[in-house]
């Protein structure tokens, strides 16, 4: 009888640190520029060219690790890692091996069946390398435009048990790392992107089996595509009575299968040895008590207190604290209109629908005031919530308040009992049998009288009035 395994889930991911300027030189970190734009003889690798380390960069990786409870490391050393491939034009990689900036740290990730934490391994910096463009002409080239850009890679423990808590752990570390505005969370620009390293024991067993890598997975969907076909995968080896081979693998997502790159180095075919160019980085109490008020408030706690205290659902809270843009324009429409739950119903319906973000930043076709006026005038009967969607479709890219669109187009709700009663009278003359079917119990008749005044008022009727009056009329206006 084949034995049930139990997958064991570990995942590198490599953030780019949101700096104007690359780690170890004055090059722009800029995205989309021509091939080999943003280099200089640092990000070459020529000869007589010295490294000087990004204090800014520093800063965030600070921030990132306290976001994460890590313990900041008051000295850690950048090492060399040694390997040649065409877009690493030094012949290394300047990261961190032994003495990482961060280390120990957790993060808390919400499942269905509750939140489960995760350990965090280390975090340390790094430079990122160059890109492979394949397809030019005949020939293959190199863009060293990413070679230096900074990075922090943040390793996890081998505490995840399936490919939906390890996509729902991206997703939980990416809204932080962007809500404390340390990396935009892109995945397309491959700002954030994940190696998984993934093996399978039978339940039951504590050792751990052989782990096969699964190397630049960039979107949440792929990591659970890959990480499940490569559990099965070693299901079906084993299966089969063979063994699994430690190696680094790619996945193709056409097929939904995992292929061979390279068999899987160790740290000692990287022959790390400590950086001679750069010295050992220091990090005082002080710069660090610098960084902590920094990360603000976290996307779980906004929502616990959204739900605790505003009464918004779980759901909602979720959806508004996606990005730090969604968050500030609800704060800020919040200042001016105190329901919390009519203003994040109309932000999910009509504000997000046009709103256009690119990392981390976020535009929006009107302003939190525009929406916070619209929704007093909802409130205060002026228009009805239908009209409320064509006044903010008035808004859309202009600086006119709600109150001038509804001036100006007079479409402000009819709450005049005399003005309504003379429509209403119109329209009971106009239809006889319907009244008579009114009057003989048929209630529901009720609707198609208030459809009828709506139409002939263009929506501005106040529903409550013209129920009230017309159910009034219908009973006692003589024919």
């Amino acid at each position: 009888m084949p034995l049930t395994y139990e997958p064991v889930i570990g995942l590198e991911v490599h953030a780019q640190l949101q700096t104007k300027s690359k780690l170890f030189c004055g090059c722009s970190t800029e995205f989309g520029k021509p091939p080999n734009a943003n280099v200089c003889p640092v990000c070459l690798g020529l000869p007589g060219s010295l490294p000087v380390l990004n204090e800014t960069a520093v800063a965030m990786a600070v921030r990132a690790g306290l976001a994460l409870d890590c313990a900041i490391a008051s000295t850690s050393i950048f090492a060399r890692k040694n390997y040649f491939y065409p877009d690493s034009p030094k012949g290394y990689q300047i990261s961190q091996y032994e003495a990482p900036l961060c280390a120990q740290g957790h993060l808390d990730v919400p499942l269905e069946s509750g939140v489960k934490r995760i350990g965090i391994t280390r975090i340390h910096m790094e430079e990122d390398a160059g890109k492979n463009v394949h397809g030019v002409g005949a020939d293959s080239a190199v863009d060293l435009n990413r070679a230096g850009v900074p990075l922090i890679e943040i390793v996890s423990e081998p505490d995840l048990r399936s490919s939906t808590e390890a996509a729902q752990y991206l997703r939980t570390l990416r809204d932080i790392l962007v809500t404390i505005g340390v990396n935009d969370g892109n995945l397309e620009e491959g700002s954030f992107r994940c190696d998984a390293n993934v093996s399978i024991r039978p339940v039951g067993q504590e050792k751990f089996g052989t782990r096969c890598e699964l190397k630049n997975l960039n979107s949440f969907r792929f990591v659970q595509r890959a990480i499940d076909s490569e559990i099965q995968r070693q299901t079906a080896v084993l299966d089969a009575g063979g063994s699994i081979t430690q190696e680094t693998r790619s996945f193709d997502p056409d097929t939904s299968l995992t292929k061979t790159l390279r068999s899987k180095e160790d740290a000692h075919d990287y022959r790390y040895f400590p950086e001679p160019d750069l010295p050992p980085l220091c990090i005082s109490a002080e710069f660090i008590g610098q960084q902590r008020p920094l990360i603000g408030s976290l996307p779980a706690r906004v929502r616990a207190r959204w739900v605790e205290e505003l009464g918004l659902t779980p759901a909602t809270a979720q959806t508004l604290s996606q990005h730090p843009g969604y968050v500030q324009f609800f704060e800020e429409a919040l200042k001016s209109y105190p329901d919390a739950v009519k203003l994040a119903n109309f932000m999910q319906t009509e504000v997000l629908r046009g709103a256009k973000v690119h990392g981390l930043n976020a535009e929006f076709s009107v302003t939190p005031l525009q929406v916070a006026e619209l929704l007093s005038l909802v409130d205060s009967k002026v228009i009805s919530g239908k009209q409320a969607k064509e006044v903010f479709a008035a808004l859309e890219g202009n600086a006119l308040s709600p109150a001038e669109v509804v001036k100006t187009q007079g479409i402000a709700v009819i709450s005049n009992e005399d003005e309504l009663r003379a429509v209403c009278l119109v329209v009971i003359a106009a239809y006889p049998k319907q009244r008579e079917q009114f009057l003989g119990g048929k209630q529901a008749i009720l609707g198609f009288f208030v459809g009828q005044v709506m139409k002939e008022t263009k929506g501005r009727a106040e529903p409550e009035l013209l129920s009230a009056l017309l159910e009034r009329l219908l009973k006692t206006v003589a024919t």
